[in-house]
């Protein structure tokens, strides 16, 4: 979770319009504190806000990836409310059902809607590490688990699932989706309007450097990168978080 106040309306998700070619660009605003920000077709940032004591007005990104009426979310809102609002919205007007999700870590801005999406149907899948860590914290515990990787074919399209190493937390992974050459780095990785790693409270600090490095050199193909909060961009976000990771370390 960021240590920024966030309330924006996205104004640079036409960073990288190329990515959406004639797609209509407009956010879809789904109410106050829940949007859809279109990436390419049948692809979307779900951009939430949740007020957090100590912190303010918070924005969060998870990925909608839609195909043949079959929705693929990785990560959730922070509160339940906002998954079944996202739900309801993704079935009643994009014709699709939320029938797999993937948490990045631990943390509540991941995995707080599985409960409802798990009632729903939806099955989940993170990294073991997610799994032991929900299991010892007494949170929900996700279904299907992977070690270093897992490539999931999603409607026949290829989504792979990597864990690098800790940073932001033991557990976070980073989702490729390799047809769209997008990275979905979730709070591994800094938006470039963030000047500081942001909560540390479970970080792993000495090692956050060097887990982006591993991603950086995994995708030199990269042409769109989402953070877990801010506004996404290019691949120099990944060397941004490896700046501010490093000089953390180095004070």
């Amino acid at each position: 979770m960021s240590d920024l106040k966030i309330s924006f309306l996205f104004p640079l998700y036409l960073l990288l319009s190329y990515t959406l070619a004639a797609q209509d660009k407009t956010p879809i605003v789904i109410n106050d504190d829940l949007q859809l920000i279109p990436i390419m077709e049948g692809m979307y940032i779900h951009l939430s806000w949740t007020e957090v004591t100590g912190f303010g007005r918070v924005g969060s990104n998870g990925i909608l990836y839609i195909r043949n009426g079959e929705a693929l979310m990785v990560d959730t809102p922070m509160e339940e409310a906002q998954t079944i609002a996202l739900s309801d919205y993704v079935r009643d007007n994009l014709q699709a059902r939320i029938s797999l999700v993937v948490p990045g870590h631990f943390h509540d801005d991941c995995l707080a809607g599985i409960p409802y999406l798990h009632s729903i149907g939806a099955r989940s899948v993170a990294n073991k590490r997610t799994k032991a860590i929900c299991k010892a914290k007494g949170l929900v515990i996700p279904q299907r688990t992977f070690n270093k990787r897992k490539q999931l074919n999603f409607q026949g399209q290829k989504v792979g699932l990597h864990y690098f190493g800790p940073g932001h937390a033991p557990d976070n992974i980073v989702v490729w989706f390799p047809a769209e050459r997008v990275l979905f780095g979730g709070c591994l990785i800094r938006s470039a309007d963030f000047k500081g790693l942001g909560n540390t409270a479970d970080a792993v600090v000495e090692e956050w450097a060097g887990t982006v490095r591993k991603v950086r050199e995994a995708f030199p193909a990269v042409r769109f990168v989402v953070p877990g909060h801010g506004q996404p961009g290019e691949a120099a976000l990944l060397d941004h978080t490896i700046e501010l990771a490093s000089s953390f370390t180095d004070r």
